[in-house]
């Protein structure tokens, strides 16, 4: 029976009703999806944008350049430059030296000023100074009784000033520093005496005392993070990979498998802080390991990423097809050869996707590190050694944010955005790296 039996029956070029509704429901749900999309851009731009404004003022600091007379009579009073006795003189024998010099160059600038004693400068410099001066004194003792150039960091009230975190109508409030010395900041902006420039020691620096915001830096806990990937890559991709081979290419398909593969799985989802504890039970507790060391949170982070490392690799060697594998025992290879001669190699790719996927993951994890006392140390020496680096206390950069997010100094919560692009840009380095390998070394079949 053909249509054109039926009366009723329309044309095929005609879109009846429920075609209509079809097509409305089939464009609402593509609506739905782009909108979908472009909520997702418009909350990523914004936290990008909130981000970028947030912390770019951490690589810029405020420094001050001024001629520090280094008397002999103050710095080695016996004039034998015995650098024993000239180590006996601490900071604050450096102290009234640099607010002279300061308060001289506030004069050679011509700035009008009722503040002219010279303890009254010492809330225009950071407190780093005077041991910034002692050490170039104890690594030159010919430098005293000369005048030198020093390359101070302003004080981090004055460098907020300047970045607009300290306002002139806010400063009843604080104690720091006053209406006055805002004026000769002004003035020796002016003169080009202070200015703001790249502040590289905030990438390569260490931590610093809560007193000295201006000075602190992440370099210290980049080196931490570096030592404890280092543990999690030789020991999570052996341990990883060698579970993952036998788990899918050797192991009997029975209950106590199925177990262990289920295991795995759910330990992909237990919570990071749940590893952090474990390790501060084993590792610091048990085994006596030092606390807050880089080895300690390598190996809490490895406990963490081998989940994740065996389930990649276990999809990789799946992807594997089973031809290769009946290729190679065809001709007389044992299921050892075809494994590690044909389908290893075949699966490598991914399993380098999981693994950097993995270290990507641990670098960014914080709960496990305040566990194990990562938090509670000023990362303020680089290690000597590599024992040093994974034995001695330091810190790693997302215990590094943490920390300063919650110390009090304005500064600081600058420095924590700031920390944060850095740790981005590790982490979206390290996932492209992930994308240009398995797009690399990807087989189609």
């Amino acid at each position: 029976m053909t249509d054109a039996s039926h009366p009723t029956a329309g044309s095929l070029h005609t879109v009846d009703a429920r075609t209509k509704k079809r097509n409305a429901s089939e464009k609402r749900f593509r609506a739905y999806g782009i909108a979908a999309i472009a909520t997702g851009i418009l909350f990523l731009l914004v936290l990008l944008y909130a981000i970028l404004t947030s912390g770019m003022g951490a690589f810029q600091q405020t420094f001050i350049n001024v001629p520090v007379y280094l008397d002999a009579a103050k710095l080695d009073k016996k004039g034998e430059r015995n650098i024993d006795d000239i180590k006996k003189v601490s900071t604050f024998g450096y102290n009234p030296l640099i607010q002279k010099a300061v308060l001289k160059a506030v004069e050679e600038a011509g700035i009008d000023t009722p503040l002219t004693k010279s303890k009254q400068m010492k809330a225009l410099i950071s407190a780093s100074a005077a041991g910034q001066v002692r050490d170039a004194v104890i690594a030159n003792p010919d430098l005293i009784g000369q005048t030198v150039e020093f390359r101070f960091l302003a004080s981090s009230r004055v460098d907020g000033y300047l970045k607009g975190r300290v306002h002139r109508e806010h400063l009843a409030r604080d104690k720091n520093i006053d209406a006055e010395h805002l004026d000769i900041v002004d003035g020796l902006l002016d003169a080009g005496v202070m200015k703001k420039s790249f502040n590289k020691d905030f990438i390569f620096g260490a931590d610093a005392s809560e007193s000295r915001a201006e000075q602190a830096g992440i370099g210290v806990a980049m080196i931490g993070s570096f030592f404890m990937m280092m543990v999690v890559l030789f020991l999570a991709l052996p341990i990883g990979v060698a579970a993952s081979i036998y788990l899918e290419e050797f192991a009997p398909k029975n209950r106590w498998t199925d177990l262990i593969e289920v295991n795995i799985s759910n330990l992909a989802a237990v919570p990071s802080i749940v590893f952090g504890i474990l390790g501060l039970a084993v590792f610091i507790q048990f085994v006596h390991l030092p606390q807050s060391a880089p080895l300690v949170g390598g190996l809490v982070l490895t406990l963490m990423t081998l989940p994740t490392i065996i389930i990649s690799t276990r999809a990789s060697l799946k992807s594997v097809p089973p031809s290769i594998r009946d290729a190679a025992l065809g001709v007389g290879a044992s299921k050892m050869q075809s494994v590690f001669h044909h389908v290893l190699p075949l699966a490598a790719p991914g399993i380098l996707t999981g693994t950097i996927i993995g270290l990507a993951q641990a670098l960014g994890e914080t709960a496990p590190l305040l566990l194990i006392g990562m938090v509670g140390y000023i990362a303020s020496n680089a290690p000597d050694g590599v024992i040093s680096g994974l034995m001695d206390p330091n810190s790693a950069m997302p215990a590094q944010i943490y920390e300063w997010a919650k110390r009090a100094d304005p500064a600081y919560y600058e420095r924590a955005w700031g920390g944060i692009i850095i740790l981005l840009i590790f982490l979206i380095s390290m996932n492209t790296l992930a994308v240009i390998l398995r797009r690399r070394f990807e087989r189609r079949w």
